[in-house]
């Protein structure tokens, strides 16, 4: 049976983020009642509907997704906000994280997930613990995660079972229920080794074995700086050498952060169809360094952008990372072309969502789902809103998220006039700040 249309947006313009980046004036999105999009194109070719029609001032666009974060880590927003990574991790993070419950995680998760929904990001890819109380928090904002549960071998971890209990779990979560257990298709599960440097030798290609087997995404931090992994860089020459000759690489690989990189790593990469969750707003706040974006891009490496957590990126808002990655690629290239706003809008969109795999996401295109954001044009950042270019100019480098009106996840509004409709925010802020209260009390007295 064909799904029924059961809704239609019309806006004055649209960018669907799909090939050659077009901008389709006069748009018409008809969304089906299996929350997919059944139409997108101009209004002149869309098919008569009975659906409810909105018409909506503005402009029409995919929902973000986030290749990057952990997003639960909203309760620990600001602590060592001053500290380099790795005493930042291993001295402010993991000793407040050691204290965290599954009711903390999920009171972080649900602020945060309603945070990133109002600057119209529709998915993030986390990387967290107590994953029954991720997938409450995400169901509850009504937003859409790839949920790649913490695999870790690290001081204070093993409360949580061994690095082997982990990905078994993840194992037998997929093993029950699909990849993609509903079908609003709000949540899928994957993979989150660590890293190499908290898991023993082989760790991470056991578990990139389990991926690969259920077609999952395998999501780990690789080369976030210079300090983390020296000794495997002593023994392997670099952590991706160390990874392709354990034969983890293939299949869905997501690396995140990947700033210090090699030419040959960068091939290494290319050769295994690795992609790589670009965090620049993360990587400098840690002074971990600059992800060579433009080299990868050439090699034909898959990038979409991250925040990384609200602990180390503290606001979430992935138009400024989007904004950062196109800056720090042109001071770098010494180019003012170098990445345009194009590309920048592109890489929070349709190359996250090849970056993930997930083909049903990050373009406005019939058949994927219906996960839009509505923008409002009608502010001092659009001069010439009949201009394409200068239109998509003003939009990435003036307007942002503070002009996100409306949000859809599947064809759902969760946020109307720039409010959440799901969940209520203030009680999720109230929560957070209490978890945080209790986690300073604790360390305090320690």
């Amino acid at each position: 049976m064909t799904a029924a249309t059961v809704q239609r947006l019309t806006a004055p313009v649209a960018l669907p983020c799909t090939p050659g980046f077009p901008v389709v004036r006069d748009a018409v999105l008809d969304v089906d009642d299996t929350g997919r999009i059944a139409f997108f194109g101009p209004a002149a070719s869309a098919p008569a509907t009975d659906a409810v029609v909105r018409p909506l001032p503005g402009l029409l666009m995919p929902g973000l997704v986030n290749t990057h974060c952990h997003t639960p880590m909203t309760v620990l927003r600001g602590m060592g906000g001053d500290l380099p990574l790795m005493p930042w991790l291993t001295g402010v993070m993991w000793p407040a994280e050691a204290l965290l419950t599954a009711d903390d995680v999920h009171a972080g998760m649900l602020a945060g997930a309603l945070d990133l929904l109002r600057t119209g990001c529709t998915t993030s890819v986390e990387m967290y613990f107590f994953t029954d109380a991720l997938a409450d928090a995400v169901r509850a904002a009504g937003s859409r995660a790839v949920l790649t549960p913490g695999i870790i071998a690290a001081p204070g971890w093993d409360r949580l079972g061994t690095w082997e209990q982990m990905r078994d779990d993840v194992s037998a979560r997929i093993d029950a229920g699909g990849l993609i257990p509903d079908a609003d298709g709000r949540i899928e599960y994957g993979y989150g080794p660590h890293s190499a440097y908290t898991l023993p030798e082989g760790a991470v290609a056991s578990v990139a074995a389990h991926a690969r087997e259920r077609g999952a995404l395998l999501h780990t931090h690789v080369a976030e700086s210079l300090g983390e992994d020296e000794q495997l860089r002593a023994e392997h020459g670099s952590v991706p050498a160390m990874l392709d000759g354990d034969g983890a690489l293939g299949g869905r690989f997501l690396a995140a952060h990947s700033v210090h990189l090699s030419d040959n790593d960068i091939d290494v990469y290319s050769r295994h169809g690795v992609a790589v969750a670009h965090c620049p707003g993360s990587n400098a706040k840690l002074a971990a360094g600059t992800a060579r974006l433009l080299d990868l891009r050439r090699a034909g490496v898959p990038v979409g952008l991250g925040t990384d957590g609200p602990a180390s990126c503290d606001d979430m808002d992935l138009w400024n990372q989007a904004r950062l990655a196109g800056l720090m690629a042109r001071v770098g290239a010494d180019d003012a072309a170098a990445l345009t706003a194009a590309d920048a809008l592109m890489l929070a969109t349709a190359d996250a969502a090849a970056a993930i795999g997930r083909d049903d996401l990050g373009a406005l295109e019939a058949g994927r789902r219906a996960d839009v954001v509505h923008v409002d044009t009608h502010d001092a950042a659009f001069v010439a809103p009949s201009d394409d270019a200068q239109l998509v100019s003003n939009l990435v480098w003036a307007g942002g998220s503070r002009l996100v009106r409306d949000v859809w996840v599947g064809g759902e509004q969760v946020v109307e006039a720039g409010e959440t409709t799901r969940a209520d925010r203030g009680e999720a802020i109230a929560a957070v700040r209490a978890v945080s209260a209790r986690l300073r009390g604790a360390l305090a007295a320690s």
